[in-house]
């Protein structure tokens, strides 16, 4: 994700929903979505019992540990991964080129179903995030910060 792509209300909204609707669908426990730097977009389900800072940045490291050995071997990158434990089990899908959607899943779904519903879920996201910027990218949008000088901030910080 571009570091200086902006996160309007509206799209969030949308991302939010289409997170609450996955992890309805494929019957997950948890679902995230992370960018690339590592930083926690979106979350649904049972995230309270979760280090959510640490599952994001670890999970980009593994991505770019993964994009590493997708062009050791001549691939552009792994967009898929698949991590089975005894209990729980955890699917990423890199979207866009530009976020990691996260699945967490137990023995109350599978492997399949997951895979069926993320695929749905990316394709809505990857337009939700192209959209996203082509409206900053538009002549007269502009940031919602870029009328915040460096003066205000020191102001809002010496009081």
């Amino acid at each position: 994700m571009n570091s200086g792509l902006v996160m309007y209300e509206e799209e969030f909204r949308l991302i939010a929903g289409i997170c609450d609707r996955l992890t309805r669908d494929a019957n997950a426990k948890v679902v995230f979505l992370i960018d690339k730097n590592g930083q926690l977009i979106a979350s649904s389900g049972q995230a309270q019992n979760l280090d959510t800072t640490s599952l994001a940045s670890l999970t980009a490291g593994n991505v770019a540990a993964m994009g590493g050995l997708a062009k050791l071997l001549g691939e552009k990158e792994f967009p898929n991964q698949f991590h089975e434990g005894e209990r729980e089990s955890l699917h990423m899908s890199i979207v866009g080129g530009r976020v990691v959607l996260v699945v967490i899943f137990d023995a109350k779904s599978s492997l399949g179903l997951v895979r069926l519903r993320v695929k749905k879920a990316g394709e809505e996201l990857a337009k939700v995030f192209e959209a996203l910027a082509q409206k900053q990218a538009t002549p007269g949008t502009q940031s919602p910060f870029a009328e915040i000088t460096d003066d205000d901030i020191d102001h809002l910080f010496s009081e």
